[in-house]
């Protein structure tokens, strides 16, 4: 039988690397990506996972954007206008904008982008119509002006110009010419990039057709394995490679070729209740309905050790989806205490039977999505097992088999998950859960106290006070345990000295400012 102890120094044993096919240096004016996962669409309101956005925010504009401090600049809009109600927003467009087809692009594209989103014909599950449109209350969008255009939403709210900003647009008589299924493998874009080619689970190349963008080419080479990503890069086969493996950082470092670059990111890394009625068919699905089940879990992780152990960074664990400095400080953090654990799933009505097991249940994760996510999985499943919980671990391709089940919200019983954050504020955090509908409220929670918390913030604007209210959904979160607390996942970047960048801490690999180093 393996023990904690096993599994937990297994995530430290450097990895051999691969064999590197010959690959030629890329030319001066291409830049090359490793990733671990490949995309599943480009059709924008399709869109889910950050890996996805990151290749398809290079070819679609968006109204504004997101500094790397988090405060919102113009892009595709000069301008904005906020209502003296707070019930719309008014974007003002920049003139001579372009789609990829020479469509001109202005108010009514945006307007349509918007609403083709919120169409339930279309059944789209991204984060735009999951996300962001339930966080604001998304009432609709019309074209005031060839050169306006007006968002409403549902009530205040000081971040909606920060969520608006994350939807893609694109040109109305393009797309009203497309399917769903070439509109998601064909797109026609709207930024400084288009889509050349798509080879599934290999590579995408994008050409650039209009500023910003130093590189006339970009390419991602989908590179599952981290030991191989590292390998090419050191190599010189690929310029950046994401989710470095905490076993590479040396090989990198030492290479003369590369180094790592490391931040701590804004990702929240949980493992989710899902409490979706039909997942209380079975055993471990119905025994966590339960919050006192929920709780007593928290417990089992010694998650400071897996940070370690298998991760190569001391973390302190999270209390909830919030990150520094906008969390509730008044939190203390789950301590790893089996003991507490056993104590009170016993006292929850789940002992232990004769062969030691007080429930079973199914865990399911990524293999390759996140940092070390597989050891990291089946570290967790052994620390439920150690106090009595049988854990099945399932491990997925994220693209074509996990990234479904999630939007779908069918992963589970317990699912393994990174949700992205901000530094901003902490609304912006809590926003997974605007309401029980949300499409990133992955869980199906539904606590009533959570939600009134967001009905008063509503007709709140003092700082002071709404830092009460925010703080108060924060407990309440902490106390009825929607998810497994685990930690704020750093990012290690691996960078060529061929290039000049430096990575975000909130995940977005935006290429257009790199450069050929001096």
């Amino acid at each position: 039988m393996k023990t904690m102890r096993h599994l937990l120094m297994a995530g430290t044993v450097a990895l051999v690397a691969p064999m590197v096919p010959a690959f030629a240096a890329p030319p001066a004016d291409t830049i090359v990506v490793g990733i671990s996962a490949d995309a599943s669409t480009f059709d924008p309101p399709q869109i889910s996972s950050r890996d996805n956005s990151n290749i398809a925010s290079h070819i679609f504009g968006t109204l504004t954007e997101i500094s790397p401090e988090g405060e919102v600049i113009p892009s595709l809009a000069s301008s904005y206008v906020e209502a003296e109600d707070g019930l719309s927003i008014t974007y003002t467009m920049q003139s001579d904008l372009t789609c990829e087809d020479g469509e001109v692009l202005n108010a009514e594209d945006v307007a349509y982008s918007f609403t083709r989103a919120a169409d339930p014909a279309n059944a789209f599950t991204g984060s735009t119509p999951g996300f962001v449109f339930s966080s604001i209350g998304f009432k609709g969008a019309e074209a005031v002006s060839d050169s306006e255009v007006k968002i409403n939403i549902a009530a205040r709210n000081p971040i909606a110009p920060s969520l608006i900003g994350e939807v893609m647009i694109h040109c109305k008589d393009s797309y009203e010419k497309l399917s769903l299924e070439d509109a998601s493998a064909k797109p026609v874009a709207s930024g400084s990039y288009r889509l050349v080619s798509w080879d599934r689970g290999s590579q995408v190349v994008l050409e650039k057709i209009k500023d910003p963008g130093t590189f006339k080419t970009i390419i991602y080479r989908i590179i599952p394995e981290a030991s191989t990503r590292s390998a090419e890069l050191i190599a010189g086969n690929v310029d950046i490679i994401t989710n470095v493996a905490p076993d590479q950082l040396d090989a990198i470092n030492g290479s003369g070729a590369a180094e790592v670059k490391s931040v701590q990111g804004t990702r929240r890394i949980y493992v989710g209740f899902n409490q979706r009625e039909d997942f209380a068919s079975t055993p471990g699905g119905a025994a966590i309905q339960k919050p006192e089940v929920r709780r007593a879990m928290q417990y089992a992780i010694d998650v400071p050790s897996i940070c370690k152990q298998l991760l190569n960074f001391e973390c302190t664990r999270a209390t909830g989806m919030v990150n520094a400095p906008n969390n509730n400080a008044a939190l203390t953090p789950y301590p790893y205490d089996p003991d507490m654990a056993e104590k009170l799933l016993d006292e929850a009505g789940y002992p232990r039977d004769a062969d030691g097991v007080r429930f079973t249940i199914k865990l399911q994760g990524p293999r390759g999505r996140y940092l070390n996510d597989a050891n990291v999985e089946q570290a967790i499943g052994q620390y439920l097992g150690d106090i009595g919980i049988q854990t099945e671990v399932e491990l997925m391709e994220f693209a074509s088999v996990y990234v479904p089940l999630i939007n779908k919200h069918d992963a589970g019983p317990l699912f393994f998950l990174g949700s992205g954050g901000n530094l901003a504020t902490a609304e912006y955090d809590m926003t997974d859960i605007a309401t029980p509908d949300s499409g990133t409220n992955y869980t199906g929670w539904n606590n009533q106290q959570w939600f009134d918390g967001w009905k008063k913030l509503e007709t709140l604007t003092d700082p002071a006070e709404r830092k009460v209210v925010l703080d108060e959904m924060q407990k309440v979160f902490y106390d009825d345990s929607p998810w497994l607390l685990l930690y704020f996942q750093p990012d290690f970047y691996g960078v060529s000295k061929r290039i000049t960048w430096d990575p975000r801490r909130d995940e977005r690999v935006y290429l257009q400012g790199a450069t050929l180093a001096p």
